[in-house]
């Protein structure tokens, strides 16, 4: 058995298997409570339909993030950290983008999760309009992004602010403690809630006519919601759900963050995603299904349920739940988001923690406690995220994440081919069969015409946002690359895909491809925005 002592070199160790990582991802199908009522509110009655489809869409990517991930068994970090080292053959800003890009989907859940979360704890004890939900601090203006878009200071920050350091206290001694937390977290409250959502099917409640007429939201002269037809405007609303529900139904691929930390990479990586894929796919149809079933899509359109802060309130009514069962179950919901808190600082700081080993981001966040946590990583996430915080609209910050999020997954998923043409010869613990990965490489671009069509369904500043953000990378990594590291990458970055006897990569026997891949992925990208924003 290899020592923790020699696994720990670069300080993460080797303490966990598959059955741990996949509790720390079964904070994901908490992630369905971000945006469900967004998503209902915006499309209406298909809402149910875009969830299926995503996450099965999300489903079929992980059998080329497991294979990609079997290639690195001594990085953490994810995905985005398995397909960067892909990319550097073709560019060296296309892979930190890819790595900067998933950070900057993952880390908002500390934020929005947490802002959530004190508004649960809220609602048990004080009505709507008792002054401590309603006094607010305004700092800055942001109309300019999106209408009513604000930072401010208010209860749900201060509380807010609170749980996330509660949680960084958790994971500053080791995922393997992480693990045993979210195990006892999982058990808790995802099956209390999974129960409160089979209670309706067996009674009855979940009624067809809610379900019905099958068409999208619109509104007449007056401005009251009326059944849409399936026009451009109704396909585009669509297509927005679908953007922004990949946030939430992608986001298992998390369970791979731990390459460097199982105890046997080959055996425990492709059972820990594959099984949260399995996991996620009965949350992200069950529960939107049970919820439009059940509450209809008039009671769906709430602003309370828009936001997310009401949830625990209609799922007590789901079951016919008086004020004491309706405490009881807001509580249930406040575990279940400091389950996906809990597994975005895991998975977001390893990402930042890999990135500065690696070379791509700056190098303090190399560094990493007796415990072997990543704590400069967290620290960096938790001051990102206070600053979150204080956004009034945490759908915005949502949609703009997401925007991010496709860019990272259209990088990876083509990363399994060009692994493929490029390191055939590098071992690989799991293969990723022939077809799934032809229909993983083509939702990529399907992916691609999504950010184009849906990003701006949710603010007209979303889509520019997206890609600003996503720049700030640049300036990052050139200083990191050639003012610390003298324009050489870290021996690590690449040693894993070296054949015995070998010092560098080998040849980029991909050609052109994937300059055709990448202009094909920016193609999709505009078509999706000028055949739906374009005049």
């Amino acid at each position: 058995m290899t020592s923790i002592a020699q696994d720990s070199v670069h300080g993460m160790r080797r303490a966990i298997d598959w059955k741990h990582a996949f509790f720390v991802a079964a904070g994901v199908p908490a992630l369905v409570l971000f945006s469900m009522g967004a998503i209902s509110a915006t499309i209406g009655a298909p809402a149910w339909l875009v969830w299926t489809i995503s996450v099965l869409f999300g489903f079929v990517q992980s059998f080329i993030y497991a294979e990609i991930a079997g290639l690195h068994p001594s990085k953490s970090g994810g995905t985005a950290v398995h397909g960067a080292t892909a990319w550097i053959r073709y560019s060296q800003f296309l892979a930190p983008l890819s790595l900067w890009s998933n950070w900057l989907a993952w880390t908002p859940v500390l934020a929005i999760g947490s802002g959530l979360g004190a508004g649960y704890l809220l609602s048990i004890f004080y009505a709507p309009d008792a002054a401590i939900n309603t006094w607010q601090i305004t700092l800055v203006d942001l109309g300019f992004l999106k209408d009513g878009l604000s930072l401010r200071i208010n209860a749900t920050f201060i509380i807010g602010a609170v749980i996330m350091l509660i949680v960084f206290m958790i994971q500053h001694r080791g995922i393997l403690g992480t693990a045993r937390i979210q195990t006892i977290l999982t058990v808790a409250a995802l099956l209390p809630l999974f129960i409160v959502c089979v209670v309706p099917l067996l009674t009855g409640d979940v009624v067809l006519a809610n379900f019905l007429p099958f068409t999208p939201l619109a509104k007449d002269a007056s401005g009251a919601i009326v059944p849409g037809v399936w026009d451009k405007g109704g396909w585009l609303l669509f297509l927005g759900g679908l953007f922004i529900a990949a946030w939430s139904a992608y986001a298992f691929e998390t369970a791979v963050c731990y390459m460097s930390e199982f105890k046997n990479p080959g055996r425990d990586m492709w059972r820990a995603i594959i099984y949260s894929g399995l996991f996620c796919i009965a949350a992200y149809t069950l529960i939107p299904i049970v919820f439009q079933g059940v509450l209809g899509t008039q009671r769906m359109l709430d602003p309370g349920i828009y936001a997310g802060s009401d949830m625990g309130r209609a799922l007590a009514s789901m079951v016919k739940g008086g004020e004491f069962i309706t405490k009881i179950l807001i509580v249930l919901l406040f575990f279940t988001l400091i389950l996906s808190i809990m597994t975005a600082m895991a998975g977001s700081s390893r990402t930042l923690h890999q990135g500065g080993r690696d070379g791509w981001l700056p190098k303090y966040l190399s560094q990493v406690n007796t415990h072997g946590a990543p704590d400069n990583a967290m620290w960096t996430d938790l001051a990102v995220n206070m600053v979150l915080l204080l956004m009034s609209d945490y759908v915005f910050v949502l949609a703009v994440s997401n925007c991010n999020y496709l860019i990272f997954n259209f990088l990876n998923l083509n990363a399994g081919w060009i692994h493929r043409m490029d390191n055939p010869d590098v071992k690989r613990p799991w293969r990723c069969p022939t077809i799934m990965m032809v229909l993983g490489t083509f939702l990529a671009y399907v992916n691609a015409f999504l950010l184009g069509a849906g990003a701006n369904v949710w603010g007209a500043g979303t889509f520019a946002s997206g890609w600003v953000s996503a720049a700030i990378v640049v300036p990052v990594f050139l200083f990191r690359h050639y003012v610390t590291d003298r324009g050489k990458f870290p021996p690590d970055m690449y040693k894993d895909l070296l054949l015995p006897g070998q010092t560098e990569l080998g040849p980029r026997r991909a050609g052109m491809l994937p300059y055709v891949a990448l202009a094909g992925g920016v193609g999709a990208m505009l078509l999706g925005y000028f055949m739906f924003w374009g005049g």
